[in-house]
């Protein structure tokens, strides 16, 4: 049988139909769907963890009792998941283990453009590459198989193309699951001094052993056109090489890292001229020249960005001293105006990003939503770091003696993600700094998926919701409020009380997104043009409902985007707004 299939769904599939028994994962672009689909699924238990590092412990301590289990994140989600990645390799697992990493090249819903890559060769994890949705499925069926003979956990990389893209799959039944089943052995699992060192050796065998394999797996496939040209790629970069050279022999990589410098030596040999084309950092490219092959690489490829095909397109006439082709603009979008990012219409966000711009302060921002208040007319955000840096960097600042007030804001996921050891950090060392939680009750820039604080579990069960006002004041947090963002007159109260305010404060703004309620608020307010003064207050609120036809005019309000959240009405000094 076979169904239209996304990579992520088709990563889902391929898991289930190994027989999955419990994944784990924190939502992040362009992962997230996979989780979202395996939890439709009959069988596999499904987790949204706090963060990335729980997600990648709790998958293995399934796995190390027997069980195969599964961890999905993106890039930079394998930052807070290094930790345990690293000692797992040593120690290994029982029942396979895969890791999903999606990176994103273009850097199209993240803040940087690693590659995972770099990670597998620090940990010596092997690495399979899928180009397209059918792969998708079936390297997730060969990872689990791979972990299992080798005793380690095997990550899958997929880039947002492959993730997001559709091919027709074929797709089967579930295999039966193993149950968890420990059996003790300290010498395995415990890497102590005494043992460590022996499962150090251990690694570097494994990994010998992969390689050798990688060299006769089917996942590495050599397509044979010509002797001109041979091009060593891997993923969709290598799927769209073979559209943009149709005379070129392709070795495609899907079995990717450790390298299999037999297969490369060989394709090498036969070839006149050798080019490698990978997304992201040299990595092949480093080690193909290391094996004294000449190549061409990144004198010819971008190094950032995706390799789409108009940019392989641009990489085939470099190759043969062309010029470059230039991507032409889709002709229906030549004249349309530029739409920088904004906050939605109604978002609970804007009332505390307008209230701060009343302040001369220094705002440490975070990852989510939020992000966007950092544009204009806001423009009420001066530093983004990492998830829970909206807290720690404010922190800083203050130890630092900046004399300027410094407010940090989270919001609610990110705030059980990372955000609690930073105000712990606050309270423990006498930090002074103004915390914001912005609570929506949900992890809404990833779509809406629940955490520990909206009181319902990936799988739809009802379970606690914790309190971000209980565990701050068991951080020993003494002044705490909780403000409606959407009254102006309170948002600003509780900000001066703040400021004024010789010890910390933390304000948690809470009411739901928009998006995720999907209701009126209340009534769409109009704009009486005899009573507006052309003040353009109201405009300062970077609400994509308001409109401004022309300089000259009166703002109006476009009913079809306008939830009546009502702070253009609190915004008008004359009430032209009604």
């Amino acid at each position: 049988m076979k169904k239209l299939l996304s990579g992520n769904e088709a990563l889902a599939r391929g898991a289930w139909e190994a027989g999955v028994r419990a994944a784990f994962g924190y939502p992040g672009t362009p992962s997230t769907e996979i989780l979202e689909n395996l939890v439709k699924y009959d069988g596999p238990y499904c987790e949204w963890s706090p963060n990335e590092k729980v997600a990648m412990e709790a998958a293995a301590g399934a796995a190390i009792g027997g069980a195969r289990s599964m961890v999905t994140m993106k890039l930079v989600g394998l930052n807070v998941a290094a930790d345990p990645m690293m000692t797992l390799s040593y120690i290994g697992v029982v029942g396979g283990m895969v890791i999903v990493v999606a990176d994103d090249p273009g850097m199209n819903s993240s803040q940087t453009e690693q590659d995972t890559r770099h990670y597998a060769r620090l940990a010596k994890l092997p690495v399979l590459e899928p180009g397209s949705a059918v792969e998708c499925r079936e390297y997730m069926m060969k990872a689990f198989d791979i972990s299992e003979k080798y005793r380690c956990p095997v990550i899958i990389r997929t880039t947002t193309c492959v993730s997001h893209s559709r091919f027709l799959c074929e797709v089967g039944e579930r295999q039966a699951s193993r149950d968890s089943a420990f059996e003790h052995n300290p010498s395995q699992f415990c890497p102590l001094p005494i043992w460590g060192r022996k499962l150090r050796r251990d690694v570097e065998e494994r990994m010998v052993a992969q390689a050798a394999e990688a060299c006769g797996s089917a996942l590495n496939q050599e397509s044979k056109r010509g002797t001109k040209l041979g091009i060593i790629s891997s993923s969709v970069a290598a799927l769209h090489c073979l559209d943009a050279f149709p005379e070129a022999s392709v070795l495609k990589l899907g079995w990717a890292w450790p390298f299999p410098d037999e297969l490369i030596r060989d394709f090498a040999s036969r070839m006149d001229r050798i080019a490698v084309i990978e997304e992201g950092d040299p990595i092949l490219e480093e080690h193909v020249k290391s094996l004294g092959i000449a190549c061409d690489g990144k004198n010819v490829t971008p190094r950032c960005g995706e390799l789409t095909p108009i940019v392989i397109q641009g990489v085939k006439a470099r190759l043969e001293g062309a010029e470059a082709p230039v991507a032409k603009p889709v002709a229906d979008a030549n004249d349309l105006p530029g739409r920088p990012p904004m906050l939605c219409a109604g978002c609970p966000h804007r009332g505390i990003f307008f209230g701060l711009t009343k302040y001369d302060v220094i705002v440490t921002g975070d990852i989510g939503c939020y992000s966007l208040g950092v544009f204009p007319p806001l423009s009420r955000t001066d530093t983004i770091l990492c998830m829970g840096g909206g807290f720690t960097v404010a922190h800083g600042m203050v130890q630092a003696g900046e004399k300027r007030p410094v407010v940090g804001i989270v919001g609610d996921s990110t705030f059980f993600h990372s955000g609690m050891t930073g105000l712990l950090n606050m309270v423990y060392n006498q930090g002074k700094a103004i915390l914001i939680v912005v609570d929506n009750r949900t992890t809404a820039m990833t779509g809406h998926q629940d955490h520990p604080g909206t009181g319902r579990t990936l799988m739809g069960k009802p379970t606690a919701e914790a309190s971000i006002e209980k565990i701050a004041e068991a951080c020993g947090v003494k002044r705490i409020r909780v403000v409606n963002p959407y009254d102006l007159k309170q948002v600003d109260d509780v900000l001066k009380e703040s400021l004024a305010a010789d010890e910390m404060t933390l304000i948690i703004s809470r009411a739901p997104c928009i998006l995720k309620e999907r209701r009126q608020l209340g009534p769409k307010p109009s704009v009486d043009t005899a009573a507006c003064k052309k003040c353009k207050a109201c405009l300062k609120l970077g609400c994509p409902a308001i409109e401004l036809s022309d300089a000259k005019a009166a703002p109006s309000v476009n009913s079809s985007l306008c939830i009546g959240c009502g702070l253009c009405v609190q915004t008008c000094k004359f009430g032209a707004m009604k």
